[in-house]
């Protein structure tokens, strides 16, 4: 269950950020920021990149060093939708968002215990 979840949230995320909406998830925020790629001899593309940017908060708290990501200051962040989520997979959204929070707590438990970690998002 806790893998479908996860999986639906993961394509929730994906679908706000192809429609350029940033998605904060409690820890930090997913959003899609301009960048360039190098396509030829002094060729540049502009293209857009997925960024995840952690939240003050928990880079304070656990003392976490991490890559300095700008999101765009008129990039609009929503909350994620528990309610779009759960329908996704037919589950209730109480158990959509409890299930999160705790995914979440025990993501930064581990941090905590600075042990390495994966989050996988498809």
């Amino acid at each position: 269950e806790i893998s479908r979840i996860w999986s639906s949230t993961t394509k929730y995320i994906r679908r706000q950020l192809l429609q350029k909406r940033a998605v904060e998830i409690g820890i930090g925020t997913f959003a899609v920021v301009p960048a360039h790629a190098t396509v030829g001899e002094g060729k540049v593309l502009p293209v857009e990149r997925p960024v995840f940017k952690v939240c003050r908060m928990l880079r304070t708290f656990y003392k976490l060093k991490c890559q300095k990501t700008k999101i765009p200051g008129e990039t609009v962040s929503f909350p994620l939708d528990f309610e779009s989520i759960a329908a996704d997979i037919h589950f209730r959204p109480k158990i959509v968002e409890q299930c999160i929070h705790e995914t979440l707590l025990f993501f930064a438990g581990v941090l905590h215990d600075n042990k390495e970690v994966e989050f996988t998002f498809k």
